[in-house]
């Protein structure tokens, strides 16, 4: 049974978390999901991978190449994602259910802490996966590194 680790990104932006959380999880041996809810965002965030540096490349792709199944980490905006990920982390408000939680390793969400809408929406996926009987974590930068604030 998974877990859900919400993660409240309020120091750093999504495109410097996104590929810590990434490399660990794929240090847990896990094939990820990138689950965002727009295309072009997700177009962008390739990029951004690709930019990083040599020595913590991140080996991904955008979904709808011929290789999707074959991707360790895939940047998709489907809730069916191609390549038998054990790890979705949802991006940009992108939806995730509790039947989801329990059936992969690990669902990480993040969101963007200085946008209301993103924070009020992180709190009604934790209140709808937790009322689902879901395990669920909140971890927050707000001290300059990360620190787990809550567990239910």
């Amino acid at each position: 049974m998974g877990a859900a680790y919400f993660y409240h990104l309020t120091r750093g932006p999504l495109e410097e978390t996104l590929p810590v959380l990434l490399g660990k999880a794929r240090q847990a041996g896990w094939r990820i999901a990138v689950r965002g809810t727009d295309p072009q965002h997700l177009a962008w965030l390739d990029e951004r991978l690709w930019q990083g540096p040599e020595d913590a490349f991140l080996p991904h792709g955008l979904a709808g190449g011929p290789h999707d199944a074959d991707q360790p980490i895939l940047l998709t905006t489907s809730a069916q994602a191609a390549n038998d990920a054990t790890c979705v982390m949802a991006v940009v408000g992108a939806a995730v259910t509790a039947e989801e939680v329990t059936a992969l390793d690990r669902v990480c969400i993040l969101f963007d802490g200085t946008d209301p809408e993103a924070v009020q929406h992180a709190r009604t996926q934790w209140k709808a996966l937790t009322d689902a009987g879901c395990s669920a974590q909140y971890w927050s930068e707000e001290s300059g590194r990360w620190e787990k604030k809550a567990e239910k």
